[in-house]
């Protein structure tokens, strides 16, 4: 939701924290600020906007602290403003906060510090954190004992919600304290001192031994240490992670944007993902920790996640209900947790979330465990929450993305769905060992599929230009093509603000198509299918009423150019795995759509990378 950088050591913080703000930024970019300490007190300085406006204010002070805090925003409780702006301060200055995360009760701990005669400067949840600090570091510094590490400790035990935290104070010079609940903290030690930050990618230049804090544990920075304790203050030896990606991963690699990039690296993520999974014709998912037997007993699977994650879900029961013969239900997991499901030890919850932090799905994984389900996890970040508290998990081997809108990991998201669905069939006796590795051969074959889409890119350009001045679209499929039409419909509303919505092509006669005027752009996956005549049919219907088809097709069907202005072909695949080719062309769809009504295609306004609020 929110990005922090801290730093303590021998070299200038201030080049340090902008540095690593600024890839943070896909957390959030409505305001940015630091919290640097001098010798006197600490300076803080924030603006509203993007890092660069904060760098620019920056670039004239020349702040030669060591030791400092940063923090770029996602709005949840006030307006985006400066005032509102991170790192907040207690009344004297002398201690600041950064926070990812939300507090629940933070108006009722507001007003009984007002009540103390607290002054607040903003509208945000966070400011509480910073005066309940203040006043936990005087009392104990009244009995004798001033500790910042203590009074961080106090003042989170009266907290209710999700926190991350980096707190410095004036009195304790060169130190940083941090500690989390429910958002994620990461800390290392440099050469030069000691690093923490909410996602690894700020401080990869700097160590690639990190350690990922738990709930509840606390780390204390100095300049030539970093000390780790427990919930109960008891001095902890952490578990330290190796990072192995470099910053390449994380840079444009000479693509104009981070999505034309991610987009690019959809075949290597079909085949780092598939890589080892299929050992002398049995599938292996060895992360699942589940026994053939315990396999065999599964009758229900739920699928719970949001956004584009929920969209890799409706996919996957196309295909478990398909080929294993369970149901399956995809829940939108902000409504999973709020009605009463029908669960049993033989139901399996499917999680599935990009950053491994989504708090909703969070929220919803714990409460399928308390009613005695197996959760599996699918996320693309190693040691996320979700990769913790499910059961086994299965990691998509997206690796780092940048751009908000998700393009590699949700293609990552869907062919690990895939092989779910085909170890769930296996196990149940539906997919014999043959069937099997047809399958797996056809699934890997489509990394090279997706590469042939992106080397030639026409179609899809003069489909935008055609649709590019359009106030609203309607996206349209059947079967799997109904999945995919939902994916493509949020990828062009979220990166180019043009409204748009999906719909099951045979529900457009029940109300959409009274929108359908001269000019009016449908967007409908037509690949050859089952139900390809029955989609034929409803673009006739469409077309009749002066809507501009675009339709994305199978390679050689040239019938299709009578029902459309603009076709878009793609390889021919099995149905099954359709949407993972048909997605392609739309993501490219929405983005040459974006670029030219003048959007930012990675960081489109207010959304942020990590939802980790409710």
């Amino acid at each position: 939701m929110c990005g922090i950088v801290g730093y303590t050591g021998s070299q200038a913080a201030q080049p340090i924290l902008v540095e690593g703000l600024t890839r943070l930024e896909y957390r959030g970019y409505d305001s940015a600020g630091v919290a640097i300490q001098n010798g006197d007190g600490i300076d803080v300085v924030h603006r509203k906007g993007k890092v660069a406006e904060l760098a620019h204010t920056l670039a004239h002070f020349d702040y030669e602290g060591t030791c400092g805090i940063g923090h770029t925003r996602w709005a949840t409780h006030g307006k985006p403003s400066e005032a509102n702006a991170h790192p907040h301060t207690s009344c004297a200055g002398d201690i600041a906060v950064v926070h990812n995360g939300i507090i629940e009760n933070f108006m009722e701990l507001r007003e009984e510090l007002e009540v103390r005669g607290h002054r607040f400067t903003s509208d945000t949840d966070t400011e509480v954190v910073a005066h309940l600090i203040e006043e936990a570091y005087r009392e104990r510094a009244a009995a004798g004992a001033p500790d910042l590490l203590g009074a961080v400790a106090d003042a989170t035990a009266r907290v209710v919600g999700a926190y991350g935290l980096a707190v410095i104070c004036a009195n304790e010079p060169g130190t940083i304290v941090v500690t989390r609940k429910d958002s994620p903290i990461v800390v290392g030690q440099g050469a030069h001192g000691g690093y923490v930050a909410s996602d690894i990618i700020a401080l990869i230049d700097a160590t690639r031994d990190v350690v990922v804090l738990a709930d509840g544990q606390f780390a204390k920075l100095r300049p030539e240490s970093i000390a780790y304790f427990d919930e109960a203050g008891r001095s902890i030896e952490p578990t330290v992670t190796h990072v192995d990606w470099d910053l390449d991963m994380a840079e444009k690699g000479g693509y104009p944007d981070f999505m034309l990039k991610e987009i690019h690296e959809q075949p290597r993520v079909i085949r780092d993902t598939l890589a080892g999974r299929l050992v002398n014709g049995a599938l292996t998912i060895d992360e699942l920790d589940m026994t053939p037997e315990e396999l065999d007993l599964i009758d229900r699977v739920y699928v719970i996640a949001c956004g584009t994650s929920y969209h890799a879900g409706l996919i996957a029961k196309n295909l478990i209900e398909g080929w294993a013969r369970i149901p399956t239900e995809v829940e939108v997991a902000s409504e999973f947790r709020y009605r009463n499901p029908i669960i049993t030890p033989s139901t399996l919850v499917v999680a599935v979330s990009q950053s491994g932090e989504t708090a909703d799905t969070l929220a919803a994984i714990r409460d399928a465990r308390v009613k005695g389900a197996k959760v599996f996890g699918i996320t693309n970040v190693v040691g996320s929450p979700v990769a913790r508290e499910s059961d086994g998990v299965i990691y998509t081997k997206a690796n780092k993305e940048i751009a908000v809108a998700s393009t590699k990991s949700f293609l990552g998201q869907v062919v690990s769905l895939t092989l779910l669905a085909m170890m769930l069939a296996q196990s149940q006796g539906k997919l014999r060992t043959a069937e099997v590795k047809l399958l797996f051969r056809e699934l890997a074959d489509t990394a090279e599929q997706v590469e042939t889409i992106l080397s030639n890119e026409a179609a899809i350009e003069a489909a935008a230009e055609a649709c590019k001045d359009a106030t609203s679209a309607l996206f349209i499929g059947r079967g799997m093509g109904s999945a995919v039409s939902y994916e493509g419909a949020l990828k062009l509303k979220e990166i180019s603000y043009l409204h748009a919505e999906a719909y099951a092509a045979g529900e457009m006669k029940h109300g959409p198509i009274a929108l359908l005027e001269e000019g009016f752009p449908v967007i409908a996956i037509a690949t050859k299918s089952p139900v390809y005549d029955k989609v034929i049919s409803n673009l006739q219907e469409s077309r009749a009423r002066g809507a501009m088809i675009v339709a994305i097709a199978t390679e050689g069907d040239e019938d299709i150019c009578n029902h459309a202005d603009h076709v878009i072909h793609i390889p021919p695949v099995r149905d099954a795995f359709s949407a993972i080719t048909a997605s392609v062309p739309l993501q490219l769809f929405a983005r040459a759509i974006a670029l030219a009504r003048g959007c930012d295609v990675d960081q489109p306004r207010n959304l942020a990378k990590s939802v980790t609020v409710e």
